[in-house]
């Protein structure tokens, strides 16, 4: 099938600077509902990506998110939240963006043009066959991502894209393809929009249920989350008093004692 890059075709919003804010917040929200049904369209393919995930997870692996502007941003943040929230080390869930820090708060388009760059930081890594890779990028051009999950796959490790275009370059070296089609922006070309959305609703379940099925969660609790502010601390006194039937105060003596919502929960009968 020929590869038709539909991120970039012309928008079906006219004339933008001529209507109404309301008749322009209507419009971006129905766009957003069109990208909302996109994801569900993709969701057995999202089904399979986390189920390969799952047991890489598990036998100490870990998972790389590799991309451009807002796609590489999308990927830092995803996997920035996941020691907070998850307590995990850092080096579980890794986002490597082209550019590197400086590209997360500023603009450095250039770099998403070297084909070796991603390989060469993955290699920083330490990347292995025990890990999997998955590149983000609305086009599925960014070659950024193509070189990074091309060189993946000449080396055996598993691969996954994010991608808004059918049959992409990116793809073409994805052993899981998601191919969220969302149709033309609102803005033409601007892909920060429904496409940014659908990819951070994507990465929402990969990297919260990989989480879940890796031991994380109980419940609907953050059992593992890092206790390092005011909130987080009364977050967890919440989970404990709800979990153990237990008072304020009993609830903020396990805390301090144990210094982790698991512990307290494990070690409460032996109190």
């Amino acid at each position: 099938m020929d590869f038709i890059k539909i991120t970039e075709q012309e928008s079906n919003h006219k004339d933008l600077e001529k209507k109404t804010v309301f008749e322009l917040v209507n419009a971006m929200h129905e766009e957003d509902n069109n990208a909302l049904k996109a994801v569900h369209n993709v969701l057995p393919k999202v089904v399979k990506l986390i189920e390969e995930i799952e047991p890489k997870i598990k036998n100490g692996g870990r998972l790389f998110y590799i991309g451009a502007g807002t796609s590489g941003r999308l990927g830092v943040l995803d996997a920035s939240e996941c020691p907070p929230t998850f307590g995990t080390p850092p080096e579980k869930v890794v986002g490597l963006v082209a550019g590197g820090i400086p590209a997360l708060y500023s603009s450095i388009e250039i770099a998403e043009d070297d084909l070796n760059q991603a390989w060469k930081d993955l290699s920083d890594h330490n990347i292995s066959t025990n890990d999997i890779v998955i590149g983000i990028a609305a086009s599925g051009t960014t070659p950024y991502v193509v070189g990074g999950l091309q060189e993946c796959k000449k080396n055996n490790i598993s691969t996954a894209c994010i991608v808004c275009n059918e049959n992409s370059p990116v793809a073409k070296y994805a052993d899981f393809k998601i191919e969220v089609i969302v149709g033309p922006e609102f803005l033409t070309g601007s892909s920060r929009l429904k496409a940014g959305t659908v990819q951070k609703l994507i990465l929402n379940m990969i990297s919260t249920i990989s989480m879940i099925l890796d031991g994380h969660v109980k419940g609907n609790k953050m059992i593992d989350m890092q206790m390092s502010n005011a909130k987080l601390n009364k977050r967890a006194r919440k989970i404990l008093i709800d979990e153990l039937g237990i008072d304020q105060e009993k609830a903020d003596a396990l805390i301090v004692k144990h210094k982790s919502i698991r512990s307290a929960l494990e070690n409460y009968q032996n109190e």
